[in-house]
């Protein structure tokens, strides 16, 4: 789970920088590069939507790094 909480979080954060430069310098990174609606930015865009659902999901779960297997639930 750890592994997945990593991924989510990188692509949430990038997903942020994105959308601050496109409210900032009004420049769209992901359309620049994989061009505008295209299916590699739709997909760009999902993992990112994605991601910010299993942030919600997990956000009211701490997990034990210690050798125990136990997760802790606010």
């Amino acid at each position: 789970m750890h592994i997945l909480r990593m991924i989510a979080y990188a692509l949430v954060i990038t997903g942020a920088i994105v959308w601050g430069i496109v409210g900032f310098f009004n420049y769209n990174i992901v359309a620049a590069l994989f061009g505008d609606a295209t299916l590699m930015s739709r997909i760009v865009y999902s993992l990112v939507g994605i991601s910010g659902i299993v942030l919600l999901a997990l956000s009211g779960h701490e997990e034990c790094y210690c050798d125990c297997t136990e997760t802790t639930k606010f």
